[in-house]
């Protein structure tokens, strides 16, 4: 009995783990979401925008996937994962563990390459954890401001 037990359990887990593998988000769903919202932000302007991408129930917010919405002087505009962070100036922030001001690295990306991955370190809504992320960065064109969204690590 004990051995069907622990093979039940096994089995159980290998069905959670592969179902968590199979849901979770993909760089190229992270680049294909953040090039959809900066297409919507050049449309729609950065306050129509900047209230999708901060909608919950929106169409820029996908399971583990959320878009940040960032002016060129590193001012939050939406956080699709904090709101709260909103009009906060992020220029100088440090990733923790390494040190590299990595709102000024995905500045200069939007600006001279419009587009192109970033990877830092970042607190982790869902775990609460400081995790590595890599993520797609996109000039909104027409606007001083540029979108991410990415999966972590």
């Amino acid at each position: 009995m004990g051995k069907l037990v622990r093979s039940l359990v096994l089995v159980g887990i290998f069905i959670f783990a592969a179902a968590f593998i199979a849901n979770a988000a993909t760089l190229d769903e992270a680049k294909v979401l953040a090039q959809s919202a900066a297409a919507f932000a050049k449309d729609n302007g950065k306050e129509k925008a900047a209230a999708e991408f901060g909608n919950p129930n929106g169409q820029f917010t996908k399971g583990e996937l959320y878009i940040t919405f960032v002016d060129f002087n590193g001012v939050v505009l939406m956080h699709g994962a904090n709101p709260g962070l909103a009009g906060k100036s992020l220029l100088e922030s440090k990733d923790s563990v390494t040190g590299k001001l990595f709102v000024k690295e995905q500045i200069e990306i939007a600006k001279t390459q419009g587009g192109g991955w970033a990877e830092y370190n970042w607190m982790n809504p869902a775990t609460k954890k400081v995790q590595v992320k890599k993520s797609w960065v996109q000039k909104v064109d027409g606007m001083d401001a540029y979108v991410v969204c990415g999966i972590f690590q």
